[in-house]
């Protein structure tokens, strides 16, 4: 089974597989490799042009010219920020650990047009109850818009500061699925037949939704500026911070936790698709979140830096209350099998998870899991008819072994 802690766990048994082959999909090109030129008209003289001659460059120009720096990148001398080594040379490496994470990635390819939502059309307009359909409404409402912001804060506020490419390109792939798992909560919405325009402004229109969003936007906007110097300390500590929240908090928990009320309407053969669906976009996230936390620990160590123990308190703090009160919003009637006392408890234990592997001090103590099924749950373990689905458990780039 995927450990969830750490996804790179599983001992590796036996000679590692090799790479699948890349499939060449290119249409042959019968075309001229070059532009013809026109035919003289009949009439009309030809003439051969003649080469201009190439004047000797003389020795005052050659000196002018810029000298190339030619000493090799030595990796030693990398930084995950503020580095001064060559951007644009990916090795030799010095956090191979981000390479793997970027192999493993490519490996959980798929897209949600890959997944049949017939039944869920049917569950959802015939055996979904009233208090259903708010939940699953309002998680997508949610999921929407997090994933938006989840893909402005690596692509705009984070990557451009890093200054070791091996960490840029993971990233660039984490890009890549933030869209992704955008496209598909708007195929479950398209699909179901929600009114999309309804659905997408609840965020705005419901503060129980709204507050964890302006809880992000907060941390987001903060770091999203041209003018920020990860030189200056207070600068530096905002940054770590603000990536410590996307990785330990708004990853690790709010979407490890936000995909739950799905799988607790999967697990009595509800929204299965939608459900199979958020199983694939787990299984990013639970790298999105490690890496995160990877990233974090290594800018700590590497610039020395001393968060501020009741700063980051009062961050998870205030991310429990957040929670706390969407929580008492989508789930302000249970559903058979799931309450928002569980939902409040499964994250108070997953916060401890993450800031266990952070550093911190547990924020909640005593917090034990609510929902001990969501770890199976999560994991694509289940047997498929091959003559009535399509098989999606597909793995592209070697084997790629989750159990």
């Amino acid at each position: 089974m995927l450990d969830w802690d750490d996804p790179f766990s599983a001992p590796v048994t036996g000679s590692e597989p090799a790479p699948a082959a890349i499939e060449d999909n290119s249409v042959a090109d019968n075309s001229p490799a070059t532009e013809v030129e026109a035919a003289p008209a009949a009439n009309e003289p030809t003439s051969t042009a003649m080469p201009a001659s190439v004047p000797e460059p003389d020795s005052a120009s050659v000196s002018s010219l810029p000298t190339a720096n030619v000493a090799p990148v030595n990796p030693d001398d990398k930084r995950v920020i503020n580095g001064m080594t060559d951007i644009n040379q990916l090795a030799p490496f010095k956090y191979p650990w981000a390479w793997d994470y970027f192999i493993n990635a490519n490996k959980n390819h798929w897209t949600p047009l890959d997944i049949n939502m017939a039944q869920d059309v049917h569950d959802y307009r015939h055996n979904l109850t009233m208090e259903e359909r708010h939940v699953y409404e309002n998680v997508l409402s949610y999921l929407t818009t997090s994933d938006i912001l989840a893909m402005r804060n690596i692509g705009l506020a984070v990557m451009e500061k890093m200054s070791a490419p091996e960490l840029q390109i993971y990233q660039a792939r984490q890009v890549y699925e933030e869209a992704l798992h955008t496209w598909t909560y708007q195929h479950c919405i398209e699909t179901i037949g929600l009114d999309q325009s309804e659905i997408y402004n609840r965020y705005r229109v419901v503060p129980e939704i709204n507050q964890k969003i302006q809880l992000a936007n907060n941390r987001l906007s903060s770091v999203l500026r041209s003018d920020i110097d990860l030189r200056d300390r207070d600068e530096l500590e905002n940054f770590v911070m603000a990536y410590t929240f996307f990785g330990g908090i708004f990853e690790g928990c709010w979407f490890y936790n936000g995909f739950s009320p799905i799988f607790a309407l999967q697990r009595r053969g509800l929204m299965k698709g939608t459900a199979e669906q958020l199983q694939y976009i787990m299984r990013d996230e639970v790298l999105h979140a490690s890496f995160g936390i990877r990233v974090v620990k290594q800018i700590i160590k590497e610039e020395n830096v001393k968060l501020d123990p009741i700063k980051v308190q009062q961050m998870w703090e205030e991310a429990e209350a957040a929670e706390e009160i969407y929580a008492s919003y989508i789930l302000r009637d249970p559903i058979l099998g799931y309450s928002k006392e569980q939902h409040i408890g499964q994250f108070r234990f997953i916060a401890n998870r993450r800031a266990k592997q952070l550093g911190h001090e547990t924020p909640f103590p005593g917090a034990e899991a609510t929902l001990p099924w969501l770890d199976e749950q999560a994991n694509m373990r289940k047997e498929k008819n091959f003559f009535e689905t399509k098989v999606t458990e597909y793995q592209t780039g070697g084997a790629l072994k989750w159990d």
